[in-house]
């Protein structure tokens, strides 16, 4: 399961988002408050319905709310909150436009706080790994990728914006650095700019979303739920939730995809690592299915729901059986053999 970390400026409405996103309210905590989100998709619903299933589980991603961090610089949560973020797979920064604020400099306010806490941890680890160094000289790559890494930190540029290649990032891994994880960013557009949303959040890269949080966040849209939820945006001329844009966002971002199982009694959505084989999609299931795996019966979702039901794909010999070296395919329908 995917885990993200929320963080925003004051004023930057990163709690109103959270509870967009997970249902829960975070406004006035002092400390960190978990959520979970469920990630809409049309494809599982559908198979659920052919397949009359009396179980639908979506796929989901693990959400971690901060506190808001001052705009003032290096006086922001502190190290043990940010240290909270250091188990997650990605950030998101939620930054503001409108009213004369540049998102630009929001972000470059959040940046800085990661900044000063890396560094701080790289400091720390290069002290140690050099001492280390006199009796282990294996130790010589690693010491040069905290040292480029202390020069890029020093000038304020976090590492996924650093000159530093994948290797020197990798050898950064025991340090469990802040800025050497995947951005998100997330541009919170007043409702008198929607029309803007694109040219917004351009500038930031392509997974960014420009978002009307006050919208999204307002808390009759929160209470809504599927079908009304969308009506409800609709209305208020928001065309697409942000939970969804929210979410392929993330899995582009990361490297994800989704495959799905389906039956009467349950249908499901997997997520995996983008190239995994089926053996590795297996054990998402269960670690069993990957240790007895014999072989992965698949078949595309919207060929099966042309279909009209798994056992009639199997009838005609729709159903392609695939070996260890398959890689799954975003959504793949899958049904594992296995033999433990």
């Amino acid at each position: 399961m995917e885990h993200l970390g929320l963080v925003g400026l004051a004023g930057s409405q990163h709690e109103l988002l959270f509870a967009a996103l997970t249902g829960l309210d975070a406004i006035g905590a002092s400390e960190r408050v978990m959520g979970q989100c469920s990630l809409p998709d049309d494809r599982l619903d559908r198979l659920a319905e052919m397949s009359e299933s009396k179980k639908v589980v979506h796929a989901t991603f693990e959400i971690d709310w901060l506190p808001a961090l001052s705009a003032e610089a290096g006086k922001g949560l502190g190290s043990r909150l940010l240290g909270s973020l250091r188990d997650c797979d990605a950030v998101l920064f939620v930054v503001r436009a409108g009213d004369g604020i540049d998102p630009a400099d929001d972000l470059a306010s959040l940046e800085f706080e990661l900044v000063l806490a890396d560094l701080a941890s790289v400091e720390q680890r290069l002290y140690k790994q050099r001492r280390a160094s006199k009796g282990d000289k294996t130790l010589a790559s690693e010491i040069a990728a905290l040292e480029r890494a202390e020069a890029s930190l020093g000038d304020g540029v976090p590492i996924y914006r650093s000159e530093l290649d994948a290797d020197d990032r990798a050898l950064l891994g025991p340090v469990f650095m802040l800025t050497n994880k995947p951005v998100l960013v997330v541009v919170n557009v007043p409702v008198d700019r929607l029309d803007e949303l694109d040219a917004l959040a351009a500038p930031f890269g392509d997974d960014a979303l420009a978002v009307c949080i006050e919208i999204e966040g307002d808390p009759d849209v929160v209470a809504a739920i599927g079908t009304d939820r969308v009506e409800l945006l609709a209305d208020l001329g928001v065309s697409e939730s942000v939970v969804p844009r929210l979410a392929r966002a993330a899995h582009h971002m990361l490297g994800r995809r989704t495959f799905l199982t389906t039956g009467d009694k349950e249908s499901r959505a997997w997520t995996f690592r983008a190239g995994a084989r089926a053996p590795e999609c297996a054990g998402v299931i269960h670690s069993d299915l990957q240790r007895g795996f014999i072989r992965a019966e698949v078949v595309g979702w919207q060929e099966l729901l042309d279909i009209g039901s798994w056992v009639k794909a199997k009838e005609l010999g729709k159903l392609r059986v695939e070996g260890k070296d398959y890689e799954v395919a975003d959504g793949d329908v899958v049904e594992i053999r296995f033999n433990v």
